[in-house]
């Protein structure tokens, strides 16, 4: 006869009896009808995370800035609107720059603006002149096909960035550029991980690409990571990008300020002066210039200090070691010539570029809406002279140059020293600097 089971025994059974039913119930309810099943929440956070990668061109990369601070947006880090709603809270999907809030822990948030790489349009229009070079079908393999070109073959067998590899890049940054300058862009550059090095080395095919293409449609991220703020620069400070977008500290346009009370705006002509000065003269010894201005270029911090908040019309001009660049010729172009130029970019030559070329642009469009007619007589004519001279195109360098200064020493006085101007209150209390 069998032995009969002891109770320990009974028991285990009993238990696996138990597992196996709850595991056939569980096995016909997700066979039951979809109706019947309460909404997943799996397919919205996915549908979210397509969108944000499709609206932050996550999905052309490597042809993009990079992806250093993706992490924030998809952990909700970085929200686009005021509310901080969840799901990335997209906005309108075809304007230049979009305020937002940047947090490290999810509970204090400080603004920020997140800023396109190019417009929609133009980066429409690019990606259709790449598969067009290649003669590719009106879509493509955008990555595929700027791999294959002989200037980014080129770029994968150096070792170091050179003058001959920027060769023809629209870019006014590059127009004119040394050995010097070149080496400070790849030993900052802060889409890789281990900046530092002068050589290239640590950089992966898809780091150069991203550099590439990045030089190529736009410099102002690069300027930023190479010339920070923290440095006494007058630019934002680059926190990281992803995909098309970089994000960097909030400011306002300097359009904003259009009708700002008397006292703020001979301040912010006086910084805006100032901020021309210290891209001529710098212990760096480079030499910057605007080939073009408008408000939208300048911004201002909540503390009141200005900066140039797009520095896409930068020039850069190395006074140390001079331009290292041969004469252009129409051999230099490629797609990458074209991207967002249409090939037709027309930069002045680097010895041709005067040191009043700023100044006359600024006092021509900018200043004149911050300044006229906001003073009492005879303030205002002395004013007016002064931008008059400054604006003045025919007038030789010395002259432009001396017409500035006056016109800051006319606004020194007219600047108020209270909290409005955190930047340098209280100092301006014990300080004249200031």
């Amino acid at each position: 006869m069998e032995p009969r089971p002891g109770p320990e025994a009974a028991a285990l059974r009993l238990g696996w009896l138990a597992l196996l039913l709850l595991w056939i119930s569980a096995l016909s309810y997700s066979f039951s009808s979809p109706a019947s099943l309460p909404p997943s929440p799996v397919p919205r956070v996915r549908t979210s995370y397509n969108l944000g990668r499709t609206f932050l061109g996550l999905d052309k990369c490597n042809a993009c800035i990079g992806t250093s601070i993706c992490k924030k947006f998809f952990k909700e880090e970085i929200r686009f609107d005021n509310t901080r709603a969840s799901h990335l809270g997209l906005p309108p999907g075809d304007l230049p720059s979009y305020s937002a809030n940047y947090s490290d822990d999810s509970k204090t948030w400080r603004p920020v603006e997140i800023l396109r790489l190019a417009s929609k349009y133009q980066n429409e229009i690019s990606d259709r002149r790449i598969c067009v070079s290649a003669s590719a079908p009106k879509t493509c393999s955008i990555e595929r096909v700027l791999r294959k070109t002989g200037r980014f073959q080129k770029w994968l067998q150096a070792k170091r960035l050179t003058p001959d590899l920027v060769q023809g890049l629209p870019s006014p940054f590059l127009r004119c550029p040394s050995q010097r300058l070149l080496d400070r862009v790849v030993r900052r550059y802060a889409e890789v991980a281990d900046a530092g090095s002068i050589f290239m080395d640590h950089f992966t095919d898809r780091d150069k690409l991203r550099l590439l293409y990045t030089l190529s449609v736009n410099a102002h991220p690069i300027l930023l990571q190479i010339f920070p703020g923290a440095e006494g620069w007058p630019l934002p400070k680059y926190l990281g990008s992803c995909g098309r977008f970089l994000v960097s500290t909030s400011t306002r346009p300097l359009q904003e300020f259009y009708g700002a009370p008397p006292d703020q705006a001979a301040d912010l002509a006086y910084q805006l002066l100032g901020v021309l000065e210290s891209l001529r003269s710098n212990d760096l010894n480079y030499f910057f210039y605007f080939t073009h201005v408008d408000a939208g270029m300048f911004g201002i911090f909540n503390n009141g200090h200005l900066f140039i908040r797009d520095a896409r019309a930068l020039g850069v001009i190395d006074k140390q070691e001079g331009s290292q660049v041969v004469t252009r010729t129409g051999e230099d172009q490629d797609i990458f010539s074209c991207l967002v130029s249409g090939c037709q970019a027309q930069l002045p030559s680097c010895n041709m570029v005067p040191e009043k070329q700023s100044l006359v642009l600024v006092c021509q469009q900018l200043l004149p809406r911050l300044l006229q007619g906001r003073f009492p007589s005879p303030v205002q004519e002395e004013i007016d002279t002064a931008l008059a001279q400054c604006g003045e195109e025919a007038s030789p360098d010395p002259e432009v140059l001396g017409a500035a200064t006056r016109l800051k020493d006319i606004l020194k006085p007219l600047r108020t020293c209270d909290p409005r101007f955190a930047y340098r209150y209280p100092d301006c209390k014990y300080n004249d600097k200031f």
